[in-house]
């Protein structure tokens, strides 16, 4: 695993138990391995994107088009960098547990967990962290809908995210946005997502009717979660993926919905995943996923006080 910079060059808080922010990010790099995987293939994700987030140090007070002004703009928002979790691939449970307990001490100090994995089992032991808080909503971003209720007898691995997450009572409802072609879904878990009512808006449908397909789900007002792997994106703004699929969303159609989402609702947690550095090309891959977390920031940090 890779050292890197702080995000952004944000104040480094390596002690959970005294985070004094209301953003708090942290990477995750060890989630839960199926048992014919050799090696977690998103590893090194956190460190890439945050390299990128540091390789012009005035982009924190430069103008940002995308944001209509500097990251944080003119809010008095505070945003730390925690840094990366230990694990180990061949603990899983432990690897749970880590985070577990991480989010927990994120979410008592009164701030909101921005999650750079890591792979797509990283949102699973998060999303177990709000069981008594009040409950949310969950958008996922992704070319797969993740329903899988195991593979290889492993129920908490990349390819069960949303199944794990219908069976939480304090999720309220789920709406997944992005897929497309062929994915980990036989027809028994595209069945299963419907039969629990997920709201599966696919990629061609945000390109004819925009992200108002997908915002149209989550009640003004409401708690928010938002878990995104980056296989969502089009592959040729995101080529840094393990499942590459023509078809998928913007950037644009990325960022809209981020900022669309923090400004409907109150978004309490934000997971980004699935990043493999070792697949880029030019560093497109960890550029866009870093202006995506940039982004996330922004919009966090000017929907405070909902």
């Amino acid at each position: 695993m890779e050292d890197a910079p702080a995000f952004a060059g944000f104040p480094f808080c390596s002690h959970l138990e005294k985070i004094q922010a209301d953003i708090a990010i942290i990477g995750i790099p060890y989630g839960t391995l199926y048992n014919t995987v050799k090696s977690p293939h998103s590893l090194n994700a956190p460190a890439a994107i945050r390299r990128e987030s540091v390789r012009y140090p005035e982009d924190l007070l430069a103008w940002d088009f995308d944001l209509g002004g500097t990251l944080l703009g003119d809010t008095a928002a505070c945003v730390v960098d925690c840094g990366d979790l230990p694990g180990s691939q061949a603990k899983p449970q432990s690897n749970r547990q880590t985070a577990i307990l991480a989010i927990q001490k994120i979410l008592q100090a009164g701030a909101i967990p921005l999650v750079l994995g890591g792979d797509d089992s990283i949102p699973i032991p998060v999303m177990y962290v709000y069981e008594e808080q009040k409950p949310f909503y969950v958008l996922q971003l992704d070319a797969h809908i993740d329903w899988r209720d195991h593979v290889d007898g492993v129920n908490e691995g990349y390819s069960s995210t949303m199944r794990r997450a219908s069976e939480l009572p304090w999720v309220k409802g789920i709406t997944q946005v992005g897929m497309r072609g062929v994915g980990s879904a036989r027809e028994e878990e595209y069945r299963a997502a419907l039969d629990y009512g997920a709201n599966l808006v696919t990629s061609s449908w945000i390109r004819r009717e925009g992200i108002e397909a997908a915002l149209i789900y989550l009640p003004n007002g409401s708690r928010c979660f938002i878990t995104m792997d980056f296989d969502a994106l089009e592959p040729a703004v995101m080529p840094a993926v393990g499942a590459p699929t023509p078809g998928g969303l913007s950037y644009a159609d990325v960022i809209k919905l981020f900022h669309a989402a923090a400004q409907k609702t109150q978004i309490v947690g934000v997971c980004l995943v699935e990043l493999v550095p070792e697949l880029d090309v030019n560093h497109l891959g960890a550029i866009t996923a870093m202006r995506v977390a940039w982004n996330a920031i922004g919009a966090l940090a000017r929907n405070l006080d909902k």
